[in-house]
C-alpha cells in the first residue's frame, strides 16, 4: 500500500475514532437519566433496521444455525456483557478513565490468544501485557481510591470485548459473517427487553432523538473504519483507536466538566505505550502471531463489530 492510501487510512479512522466519542459522550449524557438497559434496548432497535438493509444484499447459500454453536453463544454473551458493561462505565466514571481501563482490551486480547487460539507469547511481549496491566491498576488505584461498580463494569468490558473478538478469529473463516452479526444483536434485544420493563423511564422525544443519533453515529463510524482496515495497514489503523484518549478528556471537561486527574494520565500513558509497542511487535515480523492487528474491537451494541462487517463485505465481493 502506497503512502496516500495509508494517510487516508488514517484520516479515515482518526473520523471515525472522533465519531465514536462523540458517541460515547451521548451516552453519557443519556445515561444520567436512564439505566443502560433502555438505552442499549432503544439504540439496539433504532441500528438493527440500518444491520438488516445492508444484510438483505447477502445472496450466499445457507442458514443462520451456527456451525459452532458453543463458541457462538459464548461470543454472544460476551458481547451483551461488554456492550452493556461499557455503557454502565460510560454513565458512572469520567470518560478518560474510562477508555484508560477500556484499552486493556488488546493486551487481553494477547493474553486470551494463548489458551483459545494456541498462541504463543514470548519475553517481550509477555511483558508488555504486565506492564500494561500494572497501568491499568494505577489509573483504578486500588486502596488509594474506592473502587465502584464503574470500575468493574469498565473491566467486565474489556475482558469480554476480548474474548469476543478473540472467538472471531477462532471461528471466523468457518462461521457465516451473517450469523457473527446476527446473534448478538438479537441477544442484545432480546436481553435488553426482558429486563426493561424493571428500569423502564419515559423519555421525551428529545432524548429519543438521542438515541437514533448514537445509532447514525455508530453506523457511520463502523463504516469509516471498515475503510480504512480496507486501503490502509492495520498496523497504522489499529493505533488511531487511542486518539479517543484525547477526545474524551476534551469533551468530558467541556460538556461534563470532568478533570483527567494525573492517576489516568499516567496510567493511560503506560496501556497506550504497552498496547503500541504489541501492534508495532507484531508489524515488525518479531512475533510470528498477531492477535491484536487481525482483530478489530469496540465495545457496541447498537451496530456489530467491524471484524464481522470486514468478513462479510468479503463475501459479497466474491
Amino acid at each position: 500500500m502506497d503512502g496516500k492510501s495509508n494517510l487516508r487510512a488514517a484520516l479515515s479512522a482518526l473520523t471515525a475514532f472522533l465519531i465514536y466519542s462523540t458517541h460515547d459522550t451521548v451516552v453519557k449524557f443519556l445515561g444520567g437519566s436512564y439505566s443502560p438497559v433502555q438505552i442499549v434496548f432503544f439504540s439496539v432497535c433504532f441500528g438493527m433496521p440500518l444491520v438488516t438493509v445492508m444484510l438483505m444484499r447477502d445472496r450466499t447459500d445457507g442458514n443462520l444455525i451456527p456451525r459452532h454453536p458453543w463458541w457462538s453463544l459464548i461470543r454472544t454473551v460476551a458481547a451483551v456483557l461488554s456492550g452493556v458493561s461499557a455503557y454502565y462505565a460510560f454513565t458512572v466514571l469520567p470518560l478518560a478513565q474510562t477508555y484508560a481501563i477500556l484499552f486493556a482490551t488488546p493486551l487481553l486480547i494477547t493474553l486470551l490468544a494463548i489458551p483459545i487460539l494456541g498462541e504463543r507469547v514470548g519475553l517481550h511481549r509477555g511483558g508488555a501485557i504486565i506492564v500494561g496491566l500494572i497501568g491499568v491498576m494505577i489509573v483504578i488505584r486500588p486502596g488509594a481510591e474506592p473502587l465502584t461498580l464503574g470500575h468493574a463494569a469498565a473491566l467486565a468490558s474489556a475482558i469480554c470485548g476480548s474474548l469476543a473478538a478473540i472467538i472471531v478469529r477462532k471461528i471466523g473463516r468457518e462461521e457465516r459473517s451473517v450469523v457473527l452479526i446476527l446473534y448478538p444483536m438479537m441477544a442484545n434485544f432480546v436481553a435488553m427487553a426482558i429486563a426493561l420493563p424493571f428500569v423502564y423511564v419515559p423519555m421525551p422525544i428529545a432524548h429519543i432523538g438521542l438515541l437514533g443519533l448514537m445509532s447514525a453515529l455508530s453506523f457511520g463510524a463502523m463504516l469509516l473504519t471498515i475503510n480504512a482496515y480496507r486501503i490502509g495497514e492495520a498496523v497504522l489503523v489499529a493505533p488511531m483507536q487511542y486518539s479517543q484518549i484525547i477526545w474524551a478528556a476534551l469533551f468530558g471537561y467541556m460538556v461534563f466538566g470532568e478533570a483527567v486527574d494525573r492517576g489516568t494520565i499516567i496510567g493511560a500513558s503506560v496501556i497506550v505505550a504497552s498496547g503500541l509497542y504489541i501492534v508495532l511487535r507484531e508489524d515488525s515480523g518479531a512475533s510470528a502471531e498477531r492477535p491484536v492487528t487481525r482483530s478489530r474491537w469496540r465495545p457496541e451494541t447498537s451496530m456489530p463489530r467491524v471484524g464481522p462487517m470486514m468478513r462479510w463485505q468479503k463475501q459479497m465481493k466474491r
